[in-house]
């Protein structure tokens, strides 16, 4: 596997890996149109775009995962600004996802953001995977969302020791990552070949395996899709009255089935 930073001739195939990367991705109970790839499309053109961070991964020649950063900010009370990153989306071709492209590209680019003076990586993510290469829940640095919440999925990375002492906050990212438009995702999804829409697998896939308790517990949470599971990590789960280790077993067993990583 080779890194190297992308190319202008590596946009199209870039755009490609991430629209398969994230064509079942829907959280929705709805079939709908994945909008990652025209989310890279646009990142490459906003002010807080880093250039210098935009790697892709290479197998044989070919274009196999990608990942992507832009600027972002804490605020702190006294309106203080403290200049951050994000990244994402961060993508591997399906056929190659589970042999450590993601983690390769994010422990590169953490070693080149710090090098370039960057301090820390805040990202919304996966909850249990993203820990695995460091990332701690925003909460424990006193960081929020711009409304002052927090939750499982708001992870921060500090590049180097010290890199947030003294600094906490509110979290802002570019507004890119909220304005994109299904109307605007399906014009620029003409640029690729037809693909039929990822039907959602609703959540009686799981609740219909799990004891009762079980079952009222998942049920409190509102959720439509198994995807959207992967919002809530394995610690959230457990804490849930009715939930014990079998009911974790079954519900990372059958995310698995299903193609979606979920817990530890």
């Amino acid at each position: 596997m080779i890194l190297r930073l992308e190319r202008p001739e590596d946009h199209y195939a870039v755009e490609s890996l991430t629209r398969a990367a994230f064509w079942k991705s829907n959280w929705s109970s709805e079939p709908r149109i994945c909008d990652e790839h025209l989310l890279v499309h646009r990142l490459r053109k906003c002010p807080s775009y880093v250039p210098e961070l935009n790697y892709v991964a290479e197998i044989d020649g070919k274009i196999v995962g990608h990942i992507i950063y832009t600027k972002s900010k804490i605020v702190d009370t006294s309106g203080k600004e403290y200049e951050m990153l994000t990244f994402g989306p961060l993508s591997a071709m399906p056929e190659y996802q589970g042999n450590g492209i993601g983690k390769a590209l994010m422990l590169h680019t953490f070693e080149v953001a710090r090098d370039l003076g960057y301090r820390a990586v805040i990202i919304f993510g996966h909850p249990d995977y993203y820990p695995r290469v460091g990332f701690r829940r925003a909460a424990a640095f006193g960081i929020t969302t711009p409304d002052s919440k927090t939750f499982d999925p708001f992870m921060v990375l500090p590049l180097y020791n010290g890199a947030l002492d003294g600094i906490t906050g509110r979290y802002y990212i570019d507004p890119v990552y909220e304005t994109l438009t299904e109307k605007d995702t399906l014009a620029f999804d003409k640029k690729f070949p037809p693909k039929e829409l990822h039907k959602p697998i609703l959540m009686d896939m799981l609740l219909g395996h799990l004891e009762p308790a079980a079952q009222q517990a998942i049920q409190s949470l509102k959720l439509e899709t198994l995807a959207q599971m992967q919002t809530k990590s394995q610690r959230d789960i457990s804490s849930l009255d009715g939930v014990n280790e079998n009911a974790i077993e079954i519900i990372r067993t059958i995310m698995v089935e299903n193609g979606l990583r979920w817990g530890k």
